[in-house]
């Protein structure tokens, strides 16, 4: 469903466009979910022993025409599951066929090559609308390097 007007909102810039957060009365959410997501903040090269350092963008895309997502948080992770960062402050609103991203730095190095985000995110019935993704990138001299990596479901919980 839409925006109610008794939601309150607080818009922030991020990297694509400012952002609607609000504060949401979690017992009017009837569905909840909860995402793994691989990323990696630098790869293996050449014998395994060098390593690429990348820019990480996290993409959270509402797929519906019709109802909004609610983004609860989206935590960043090392290779070994200790929290790096959370990269959410509140409740962020994602309305029908919106997109947000979260970037991680090429200079963030302590993740690793099996860092991960876990996103928690929720909406007012059902829904398999959301598409997460990540997308790294590097260029080194002249060459270049990205690939993609899609979000699992590790979670699921509909409240009656």
């Amino acid at each position: 469903m839409n925006n109610k007007k008794a939601d309150k909102q607080i818009k922030q810039s991020h990297p694509s466009h400012v952002y609607n957060f609000v504060k949401v009365d979690t017992s009017q959410l009837k569905y909840f979910e909860t995402n793994y997501l691989p990323v990696y903040s630098d790869i293996y090269y050449q014998d395994g022993t060098k390593r690429l350092p990348v820019t990480t963008t996290i993409s959270i895309r509402n797929t519906s025409l019709t109802d909004s997502a609610y983004i609860i948080s989206s935590v960043y992770y090392d290779s070994y599951g200790k929290e790096l960062n959370s990269y959410l402050d509140s409740t962020l609103l994602l309305s029908p066929l919106e997109s947000i991203e979260l970037v991680v730095k090429e200079e963030e190095t302590e993740g690793g090559a099996g860092a991960n985000f876990i996103i928690e995110w929720a909406a007012k019935k059902y829904a398999d609308q959301l598409l997460i993704q990540s997308v790294m990138i590097s260029t080194y001299g002249q060459q270049g390097v990205s690939f993609l990596s899609e979000a699992k479901v590790i979670k699921q919980e509909i409240r009656e």
